[in-house]
């Protein structure tokens, strides 16, 4: 669908418009200027990003409250109640409020919506993030690739839920080339002397889409960076009136990307575009999972700070941007940008929100604790960073039987299966005894499908060497602490693989690239030749943390289910969860040879 600009421009002039008088709220810098005669005005845009589908303070995967080792809080019910006291404080019309994406995606609450009972349905369901931000009165919000999850179908009709833009300027229709959402919302907010001040939100999602929902995107949405879009945008922002750009950007600080040189297009680019393009003001940052309260980068044409901010992700943190400005020689003028974050356990959780979604919240919560099998013992992911455990074999285990049955009959149905997987979660666990849904889709927390690659052996080495630069490098003979052997060069939890079907130590004593001992498949050193069948999810094939040969190695099948549904439908089958039939120790840690556990 091509963005129609002329309806957009028509339609933005109403949208997020506050238009109550406002006072100036007081400050040093605009006590300052009050004494020099100058008229001043303040106003705060408040930020959230990655939701990934958390309304309630409630973790569906274990059935209670969310808790972590910070005792962080989650959900839109408490953000609620955090944007209530500062609309109070400040006055409602001197605020707005943004995100800056990933917020359909990431609890069972959004899966269900999603897929169970999808919104996409004749007389279909409100999206829960929907109906959550829209009684909480969001002004606008940046795409993250996560919304592309479900396919663009499900996106559009959120998209059509939703009281707000959904903005993404480097979000481009494949065939015309022109936006296909809307590139910014301008907002006005009134003030007490001078004509009113113009907010200009651009939205900037995040290019690696084109890999990560490749299935989705390929022919229909091109992602170009963000650096050349907002370049394209920023100065036309500015022409139209603009006193105040703020980007909301799904789009990390770092300047890295996870895959590589894949994509032209950097995928943590959101300190390069305050670098680069001048005239922002401000940025909302999302994607990279990270609290950075208040961060400034120089722009190089203006010497100007930029100020960026990224709240932390799930609801746990709201990002509070203020602004100071002047009114001089007939114009509104940008006197001081500063940020902060406000940390959602500090407040309750907002009955209107909680009240509005309890319904949608008793369905999920029995969904997820439907019964659909046994286990015969506990298995837990806590030690699957550092040691081969039984959870991890199941889900390998899975995959490798769905890929084995798959290719029954084919060309390639005689070649072994290997399989791939991560620990996704330290928290994930197995009962003894019954198993609920919420069990099973612990394990898998993203919507990851399933495909099958042809690797060779030398291929296969490769990707494990890659995969140990995980491991912090460790002097043999010293006393090793498991909390600092993992997340070497802050590499998350999900980009270190363990491959099911070989049998590998990893000597951590070792440098990077040098790591894999004693790799064999079924008793022999591993032939460099042979030819192998890989499981692996569609992050990883598409590109997904630049893990070597994957994605131009040949697809033999791929699958539209999530990863966690088959796991879920392979527990329903086989009625009983055994680990002594799938679960062995083929991998482990050493130092020198010598195991480190």
């Amino acid at each position: 669908m091509a963005f129609d600009r002329r309806a957009f421009m028509g339609a933005s002039a109403a949208t997020g418009a506050a238009v109550a008088m406002a006072g100036a709220t007081s400050s040093p810098a605009a006590a300052a200027a009050a004494k020099s005669g100058a008229r001043t005005y303040a106003f705060t845009v408040m930020g959230t990003t990655d939701l990934h589908g958390n309304v309630f303070n409630w973790d569906y995967f274990t059935d209670k409250e969310f808790d972590d080792k910070a005792h962080n809080d989650v959900g839109l019910a408490k953000i609620s109640t955090l944007v209530e006291q500062v609309r109070t404080e400040k006055g409602r019309c001197n605020t707005l409020l943004i995100d800056a994406g990933d917020t359909i995606q990431g609890t069972q609450l959004s899966y269900y919506y999603a897929k169970v009972d999808p919104i996409t349905a004749r007389r279909g369901p409100v999206h829960p993030m929907a109906q959550a931000m829209n009684a909480i009165g969001y002004d606008a919000a940046a795409l993250g690739n996560h919304e592309f999850n479900y396919g663009i179908p499900v996106l559009r009709k959120f998209e059509e839920q939703c009281d707000f833009p959904l903005l993404g300027a480097n979000a481009l229709d494949a065939k015309t080339m022109r936006p296909a959402f809307p590139p910014y919302s301008m907002h006005r907010l009134r003030t007490p002397h001078g004509r009113d001040v113009k907010v200009a939100v651009l939205g900037l999602t995040n290019p690696g889409i084109a890999i990560w929902d490749k299935a989705n995107v390929q022919g229909k949405m091109t992602f170009p960076g963000l650096e050349e879009q907002a370049a394209k945008y920023v100065p036309r922002l500015r022409s139209m009136g603009a006193d105040v750009v703020i980007v909301s950007a799904h789009s990390g600080s770092s300047g890295t990307s996870s895959y590589g040189d894949q994509l032209p297009y950097v995928e943590n680019a959101a300190g390069l575009v305050a670098e680069q393009v001048p005239g922002i003001d401000a940025i909302l940052v999302g994607h990279a999972h990270t609290e950075i309260p208040e961060y400034r980068v120089k722009n190089k044409a203006t010497g100007k700070d930029v100020v960026l901010s990224e709240p932390l992700k799930w609801g746990q943190r709201l990002t509070l941007f203020d602004f100071e400005l002047t009114w001089e020689r007939g114009r509104w003028s940008v006197a001081k940008v500063s940020a902060k974050v406000l940390n959602s356990n500090t407040a309750a959780e907002d009955p209107k929100i909680t009240g509005l979604l309890s319904d949608e919240h008793r369905k999920v919560v029995a969904y997820v604790n439907q019964v659909i099998g046994t286990s015969t013992q506990a298995m837990s992911s806590a030690e699957g960073p550092v040691k081969d455990v039984a959870i991890i074999d199941l889900i390998n285990h899975v995959q490798a039987e769905t890929v084995k049955a798959a290719l029954a009959g084919s060309e390639w149905a005689a070649l072994p299966v290997l399989s791939q997987a991560s620990c996704f979660s330290r928290t994930a666990a197995i009962p003894a005894g019954q198993v609920t849904i919420r069990d099973a889709a612990g394990l898998y927390p993203f919507e990851n499908t399933l495909e099958a690659r042809l690797l060779t052996g030398a291929q296969l080495k490769d990707y494990l060497e890659y995969s140990a630069r995980y491991f912090v490098q460790t002097a043999p003979g010293g006393v090793v602490d498991p909390a600092k052997l993992t997340n070497s060069e802050s590499i998350p939890d999900y980009n270190y693989d363990a491959v099911y079907g070989l049998t590998y130590d990893i000597d951590i004593a070792q440098p990077v690239g040098s790591r894999i001992t004693g790799l064999s498949f079924q008793g022999k050193p591993l032939d460099p030749a042979a030819q192998f069948v890989f499981a692996v999810n569609n992050y990883r094939a598409s590109g997904g943390g630049a893990f070597p040969h994957v994605p131009k190695a040949k697809q033999l099948w791929a699958n539209s289910d999530e990863i966690r549904n088959t796991i879920i439908q392979w527990v329903k089958a086989k009625g009983t969860v055994d680990p002594a039939r799938f679960a062995s120790v083929d991998w482990r840690l050493t130092r020198a040879g010598v195991p480190v556990f």
